[in-house]
């Protein structure tokens, strides 16, 4: 699977696209979101994600009530959420995507490292750092950053975990994060939205940005809302409201722990 097709998978895990292509699907009394009900924490069906807040903002902007179509990440979720119909938007999705129309971003994030702040390993902030290397360090089967670590000379090292499970019965990312915590791995290099909320309030935990990657690929990515591909106007009225609510939106994203840098992933912005 390629970077952006993993990216996009960690988000909300698309789906092959569906056949036909229907307009003017979209709700004008409620703001219909399609989402996993157990993809924390970004989506929970308890309504605690960071995107559940996001949504509930939208809602209110727009004077509508938020309402859910929940279907678990992977294969499928874009054909049987918003192809069909039962949603209107997807409140995380990478950015160039094909599956859907891509409004304009609203944050830009990047993977890091979790480890534990008394750890050997706490100042280590590049992938290429000698320091890795006879550590075992958890990384997700396939993401960009799995890339790089092989490339430098990390791969006996790598403790893969599989992204593509049902998340209502387990928790990749949560069991590479407590696997830090307990010693078990020294490191875990993870996407900053999925790990930055987990460890925010952890004593133990830190999350390092890794904002200074020089080759291979990319360690940041903007992150946009999704759309059914023929639905311009729709598109444009949640661009209009990114544009002007962009304040709030990174209030919400910061409150929850996710990591924001710049649109070049060179700075992390307060």
């Amino acid at each position: 699977m390629g970077v952006l097709r993993w990216l996009v998978a960690a988000l909300v895990l698309g789906a092959v696209p569906a056949a036909a292509q229907v307009a003017d699907l979209r709700s004008t009394t409620q703001f219909r979101v399609c989402a996993d009900p157990a993809n924390a924490p970004m989506s929970s069906r308890d309504g605690s994600g960071f995107e559940n807040k996001l949504a509930q903002a939208f809602g209110e902007w727009l004077g509508l009530p938020v309402t859910y179509t929940w279907f678990p990440s992977g294969m499928g979720f874009i054909a049987k959420t918003l192809r069909e119909g039962k949603c209107d938007v997807v409140m995380g999705y990478a950015q160039g995507d094909e599956l859907v129309q891509n409004t304009n971003h609203y944050y830009t994030s990047v993977f890091g490292i979790v480890t534990r702040r008394d750890s050997d390993l706490a100042a280590v902030d590049r992938l290429t750092d000698p320091a890795l290397k006879g550590h075992p360090i958890g990384v997700v089967a396939g993401s960009p950053p799995a890339t790089i670590m092989a490339h430098a000379g990390l791969a006996k090292d790598m403790r893969g975990a599989d992204l593509f499970v049902d998340r209502r019965v387990k928790d990749p990312v949560g069991d590479l994060i407590a696997g830090v915590k307990d010693g078990t791995l020294d490191a875990a290099v993870l996407w900053g939205p999925l790990a930055g909320p987990r460890v925010k309030d952890d004593p133990d935990l830190q999350f390092t940005p890794l904002l200074k990657e020089t080759g291979g690929p990319k360690m940041f990515y903007r992150i946009t809302m999704g759309v059914r591909l023929p639905e311009q106007e729709w598109k444009r009225q949640l661009n209009s409201l990114i544009r002007r609510h962009q304040p709030e939106i990174n209030a919400i994203l910061r409150e929850a722990g996710v990591p924001l840098v710049d649109d070049y992933g060179k700075e992390l912005i307060q």
